[in-house]
Parts: C-alpha cells; structure tokens; sequence
C-alpha cells in the first residue's frame, strides 16, 4: 500500500527558510495557530524543544544564539502566548542578543474581529523587537524569514519578530474550505458582497504559493571600526602609563571569533577586566584578567578601553572613570559609545574586531606596563584572601563562599555558569571563573529574574555533551522550577544549585536599613529538591558545609548517567555584598 504523500503547507515554506539558516532547533510551547511551523520543521530534522513557558523558549534561543553566533528561533502560538514573552524580548533587546521570535497571528481576514486569540500584536511587540515583520501573503513567508535573519545581526544585535496569521500557514486546499464555509450560502446581497470579498482576499493570499520558496541567506558584514579610529586609539595606549580595559557581552557576539580575540587581548598587554559574556574570554588564570577592586583601578588608570561596554549603571554612568583618564569606547552602536560619558576616541565597529586589529598595530606591550599589572594583581590575591578567610567560617548551615568555591572546584573543564539570581549570583561573579570562552551566560542589563532555565535549556541543546550548571537564588529559581518537566522529557542532564537563604536578600538587605521593615522579601526554606524529584529529576539536599563536595559530585555523576539534578543547599545569611544595591 504506497504511503500518502503529505499536502504542503505554509509551515513547510517557514521550515525550508529555517533549514536554509543552518537552524537546528526550534524552542516553543505548541499551539493551533503555528503547528504548521513545528510539523514542518521536525519533518526537515530540526528539533522541536517543548517548554513550559513561552519566556523559556525566548530565553532558549537567546542563549543558543549568544553561544553559536547565529539567531536562535523560538515560535509562540498567538494572543497570549505573544503577551507571555514580552519580558524575554526585551531582556533580549538589551542584551544585544540575535534572535528570531515566530509569532501566530489570527486569520488576516478575521483580525480585529474578536477572533480566538486576536490582539493588535504590533503595538506590543514592536518597541521591544528590531523589525516587526507581519507576513500576509503565503509566497512571502520564506523571504520574511530570511530578512528576520538579516537584520537580527546586522549593526547591533537583536531580536526581530515575524507574525504569521494562521490562514498563511496550513495548505491551500484547508484554508479555501475554510474560506468557503466561512461565507456561507446566502442570497442576500451581504451574504453575496461576504462571499465575493473573502473569495477574493483568499486568492491575493494564496497567490504564488505554489511558486518555489525564497530562503536564500541574506550575507551580514561585521560593521568595521575605522583606520583612523583604530590609530587614534593606539596612540593613546602607546602614550599611557596606567592603561585598562573592561570588555563586555558585545565584543563576542561573533562567536566564531572569540578564541581570535583572546589571542588579541593576550597580545595587547593590558589588565583587563571581563563582565557579562566576556567572563571567561581568557580562561581561568590569566595574568592579564583582573577580577577585584575594579573601581578603584579605573579611578586610577590614565587610559580606559571599553569594549562593547556601555557607561550605564554598571560603571556609574561613566563616573568610575576619572574625568582626566582618556576615554576608547569601541561599540558597534554609536549610542552606546556616548551614553553617558563622550569618549575621546570613539571606534563605532565590531568591538571584537576593534581590538584584534588594535593588537595588530601594536609591536609589543610597553614595559613600564609592567609595575601597574603587577599592582592590580596583589590587590586581587589579598582580596583573593579575604575571600578564603569568609569562605572558612562555620554557621548553623552552608556558607555561600564556600559553597561557590567547591563548585569553582568540582565544575568540569567545558562546564558552562548559567547565572540566575539576586544576591547569591552576584556573590558567585567574585567566586566563579569561567573556563573559557562563551562558558557564563547572566540575563545582561535588563537584570532579569527567571533566565535560568531557558538559558541552560539553550546551552544543553544548542552544545549538546557540555557539562551545564544553573546557579539559581531561591527567589529567582521560581520561575524555573516547572521547566525541570522539559529538562526530563528532553533528555537534558542540567544541574541546578539553589542557594536557598529563605529570601530576597538582594532587596531584604538595603530594604531592611534604609526603611526597618522586611516587608514581602521573605521566602521560606522550600524544598525545591522535592519539587525537581516530582518532575522526574534527581533531588539532593544540603544543609552542612562538610556535604557540599560530597553532593556536587553526586550531581556530577547523575549528570553524566543523563539526569537532570537540583541540589537545593540552605544557605546562612551572609553580609559579603553588603551595600550592593543598585540603581
């Protein structure tokens, strides 16, 4: 008996343009109005990765495209599962991070009608997103997604979304049907003008949708910093006594390229300070990498290189570089360069690619570099000690410190930090070091709570074999802990570490000092491990420091017989980030 031969569709267009883009998953939670997509995707050897929350799927392919280079997809069916990734796209959006968001839409003859689901989804998306593309003719889906592709990489990174109505996206013999049922059989002139109109709009939708599909890649160029940028930058650091660089998450957006630029670093000479997801860029021990008392040093340093690091927040809005300090921002956005602070040089390009042609046009680092590294250095081994001292003190449960500096310890070679959290995870970016390259993810500027699991969701597929650990605060760890279910019927061998201080303390710690009233920070010691166990995972419980290596290692060995774990350790309070609050 010969087998049917399956109808095409519009989904199957989508899924050749994906194909076409080198995509090998697609992120999603299912629904009606993008089946289509998903059907045709998985039938071209894409996998489907099935979450909880429409958030995880963004935050999925936000993750995957910042270790690959390259868009991560998500599809979210429409009306509500679009309202429900609002705060991924944006965390996105400023994170500077290339993704393309597949959103269902109501049919086009029926939008604004009060059909299932139907929202004005432009106003929505629009601010947060690059490019709102909104598709209404069949023939046009695959060039609109080969245009998302374009511009969520081109100038400076970041998401775009593509609305797909679902009339485009099933076959043409269904959509007609539907059509003709929709205008029923009347005689009255309105039921006849009805008939006419959607007859009509039905075949300006269909045409051309039997024409072969437009999926060629679009090429991106990497936008270049100038020569005479790149000469006025060199200058200033040949003239420097005290020079300093920070590079941050935009200076390895071209993934392919990141061991390039630590090679470039390397050869520049200068101390350097890594945030976001540069953490790592020079592995573990690095003579250059500094990672203490960066305030001080940029107060102190006669030249400042920023690379792919904005003046916000972060750096004071520029007031931790002193005014008579010579200011580089290398940027590929010229806002970003001047936020703030006006350089005095200004190298508008790749930020990555500015500092390998930087190292290029310098013979050698000068030798009266030479006392200021070795300066930053003792400061970091005495603040390196401090650490160690905090790290030995005993308390009725685990010490922070010294739970981080077990996992700094345990964490494989290839493993890969998924930072989650408030006050915990800020204490583990003093503790944590990065073993390479693209190996710790946090949410960026935004600061948004609830990435963890989509991000490690992203890493676990997107490396498949990479040892990948989410360092969760307990607050934040409440979003994530349905997606333990995902993590299980996926296969993925995710290990999560809960530090579980039974609070906000980010917020309960200035909250409490500056206004005497713990108010809706306190949380209780949850048993998140149980919860994990529910889903199918491995649980495991801590509650003394002599347990910790004991219980990463565990972790470690469910992980590699392919479980997911959760290691929910209890926590003693700690004042090691007192006064960390931000604005």
């Amino acid at each position: 008996m010969t087998a049917a031969v399956p109808v095409r569709h519009g989904g199957d267009r989508v899924a050749e343009a994906l194909v076409a883009h080198g995509v090998r998953q697609v992120y999603t939670l299912c629904g009606g109005h993008i089946s289509p997509i998903l059907a045709g995707a998985r039938a071209r050897g894409v996998r489907i990765v099935d979450v909880r929350d429409e958030a995880t799927a963004v935050f999925a392919a936000d993750a995957a495209a910042r270790l690959s280079g390259l868009p991560g997809v998500a599809a979210v069916t429409a009306g509500p599962g679009i309202t429900n990734t609002i705060t991924a796209l944006k965390n996105a959006q400023l994170a500077q991070s290339p993704l393309v968001l597949l959103g269902g839409a109501a049919p086009t003859a029926l939008q604004g009608r009060g059909a299932l689901q139907d929202i004005a989804q432009r106003p929505l998306v629009a601010p947060h997103v690059k490019r709102f593309i909104a598709v209404r003719r069949v023939r046009e889906l695959g060039p609109a997604v080969a245009e998302a592709f374009a511009l969520a990489r081109e100038g400076v990174p970041g998401p775009v979304f593509v609305e797909t109505p679902v009339d485009l996206l099933y076959d043409e013999v269904s959509v007609r049907q539907w059509y003709a049922e929709a205008a029923g059989q009347g005689r009255s002139l309105p039921e006849r003008a009805l008939r006419w109109y959607l007859r009509r709009h039905a075949e300006r939708m269909l045409d051309g949708s039997q024409d072969p599909a437009l999926t060629t890649p679009r090429p991106v160029l990497t936008p270049m910093p100038s020569a005479a940028a790149l000469a006025q930058a060199a200058a200033a650091l040949r003239r420097a006594e005290r020079p300093l660089a920070v590079i941050g998450s935009q200076a390895v957006v071209d993934a392919p390229q990141v061991q390039a630029l630590a090679q470039a670093v390397g050869r520049l000479g200068l101390p350097v300070y890594l945030s976001g997801m540069a953490r790592g860029l020079l592995g573990r021990e690095h003579p250059l990498q500094m990672r203490h008392a960066r305030r001080q040093a940029l107060r102190e340093a006669d030249c400042v290189l920023l690379a792919g690091v904005p003046c916000d927040f972060r750096l004071d809005y520029g007031r931790h570089v002193r005014r008579g300090a010579t200011l580089i921002a290398a940027n590929r956005s010229a806002r970003d360069a001047r936020l703030n602070r006006r350089p005095d040089v200004a190298v508008i390009g790749d930020a990555g690619q500015g500092l390998q042609r930087l190292a290029a046009l310098q013979a050698a680092p000068p030798p009266r570099w030479a006392d200021w590294c070795a300066t930053l250095r003792q400061r970091d081994a005495a603040r390196e000690a401090e650490i160690e001292r905090d790290a030995a003190q005993r308390g009725e449960y685990v010490n922070p410190l010294a739970l981080l500096r077990a996992l700094d310890a345990e964490a494989a070679d290839d493993a890969v930090f998924v930072a989650d959290g408030g006050d915990f995870v800020g204490t583990a970016s003093y503790v944590l070091r990065p073993r390479a390259p693209l190996a710790w993810l946090d949410p960026g500027a935004f600061g948004t709570l609830g990435v963890g699991a989509g991000f490690a969701l992203g890493c676990a597929t997107q490396q498949p074999g990479r040892e990948v650990w989410i360092v969760f605060g307990d607050g934040a760890c409440g979003w994530s802990l349905a997606e333990f279910d995902s993590f299980v019927r996926q296969g993925l061998p995710v290990i999560a570490v809960v530090g579980n201080d039974a609070g906000w303390t980010q917020i309960a710690r200035e909250q409490v000092k500056l206004l005497g009233d713990d108010v809706a920070t306190v949380l209780a010691r949850s048993a998140y491990h149980e919860v994990a166990a529910g889903f199918g995972a491995a649980g495991l419980l801590v509650q003394r420091d002599e347990d910790i290596r004991p219980a990463l290692q565990h972790a470690r060995q469910l992980a590699r017989a392919g479980r997911a774990v959760l290691v929910n350790v209890w926590l003693d309070k700690s004042g090691f980030r007192e006064g960390s609050l931000s604005m």
